[in-house]
Parts: C-alpha cells; sequence; structure tokens
C-alpha cells in the first residue's frame, strides 16, 4: 500500500487519470460479468423449460399460459407474438404472401430478443481489448514522469530509477488484470449466448411450420 501511495503521490494528472479510467473500467467490467452471468443462466434455464412446456400444451392457449409462466427474460414469448400477430392493413407487408408476412415477423422479433441476449457483449469486448494498452501508456507515462524528476534532481542512481520504475510498471500489470476477466467472460458468454440463439432459432422456425400449417388446414 505504501508503494502505491507513494506512486500516486508521485504522479501527475495524467498518471491519476490512467489509473481512475483503469479502476472504472475494472468495475464496469465486474459489473457486466455478474449481470450478464445471472442474465444468460436464467435466459438457458428458461428457453430449457419453456420449449418442452409450450410443445407438450395441448392447444395455443395453453402454451401461451405457459410460456407467460416460464419466460421470465421474455426471449419466446416475443416470438409466439409475432407468429401470431397479423399484418397490418395498408402496408407493403400485408401485399405479401401468408408465409413471407410470417418469416418477416418472426426474424425481426428474433433480432430483437438476440439483442437482448447480446448487450453488453461489445464492452465487455472493448474493455478487454483498450485496458492493456491503457495500462501500458500509464506505464510508458510513468517512467517517463519519474525520469524527468530524477534528472531534475541532478543525480542518477539504480535505487531512485528502480523505485519510480518498477512502481510505473504495476499500470501494465493492472491494465493486464482489467482485460483478463473481460475477455475470458466475453468468451464464455459467446458460447452461452450461440447456444441460446440456436435454441430460439429453432423454435421460431417449428413456431412457422405450426402456424402454417394451421393456416393450411382452416
Amino acid at each position: 500500500m505504501e508503494g502505491l501511495q507513494d506512486f500516486w503521490g508521485r504522479s501527475d494528472a495524467i498518471g491519476r487519470a490512467v489509473a481512475l479510467l483503469l479502476l472504472l473500467m475494472s468495475i464496469g467490467a465486474w459489473v457486466l460479468i455478474l449481470w450478464k452471468g445471472w442474465l444468460l443462466r436464467r435466459a438457458a434455464t428458461d428457453i430449457g423449460r419453456g420449449v418442452p412446456a409450450f410443445w407438450a400444451a395441448p392447444a395455443l392457449p395453453t402454451a401461451r399460459e405457459r410460456l407467460a409462466q416460464l419466460d421470465r427474460e421474455q426471449l419466446l414469448l416475443p416470438l409466439l407474438d409475432a407468429a401470431q400477430a397479423g399484418a397490418r392493413g395498408g402496408t407493403l407487408e400485408s401485399h405479401g404472401h401468408a408465409d413471407s408476412q410470417l418469416t418477416r415477423r418472426l426474424r425481426d422479433a428474433l433480432h430483437r430478443v438476440l439483442g437482448q441476449l447480446q448487450a453488453g457483449q461489445v464492452a465487455l469486448a472493448s474493455i478487454g481489448s483498450t485496458a492493456p494498452f491503457i495500462g501500458l501508456f500509464g506505464t510508458v507515462w510513468g517512467i517517463y514522469h519519474a525520469l524527468i524528476g530524477i534528472a531534475a534532481e541532478g543525480s542518477v542512481s539504480i535505487d531512485k530509477v528502480s523505485g519510480p520504475v518498477g512502481e510505473a510498471l504495476v499500470m501494465t500489470a493492472a491494465g493486464l488484470a482489467v482485460a483478463i476477466p473481460a475477455v475470458l467472460a466475453y468468451n464464455v458468454f459467446g458460447r452461452w449466448v450461440a447456444g441460446c440463439e440456436a435454441e430460439l432459432e429453432g423454435f421460431a422456425h417449428d413456431l412457422r411450420e405450426l402456424m402454417l400449417d394451421a393456416a393450411r388446414e382452416s
């Protein structure tokens, strides 16, 4: 702690700004990691329970009620709503074939749901890719600032150089400490999102076939 306090005391405004930026990035990354881990776990559970319950229902109204109880993150219900919705009259959409209208509505609903699942991924990727360079910049600037201060004293010794330079290298370590959890979480969450996406795409495809079969029978 004393070394960090000495480093903070010797740093200028730029060095302190870099340190605060890394601290904010670390806090933001961990907030995203905890929130997305909770969200994706709930989403995977909802999909794993909701899809079988939907297809096990005897009729659509009952299936919708089951989804309403199990779909806490609102991932499956928007697809069902899109499948059951009709085209607005007097629009270009209403002039298309029924199967094309259905496909378009399901595709748009699927994109919105996937956007909900992918929220925060860009921020994690940005933190993971930029934090090491920000830490490296802080190290370079800290070494430069330390050498300028040593040169101003007029005497150079290994003791005077090693202390400030070693403390400046902490910025590189801090950048890596911020980046590594963000990169690991981004990769893990990417796999979870891809798994949910595959399940949702399959559900949307099956919904489309169900609605088209019902339309042909009516």
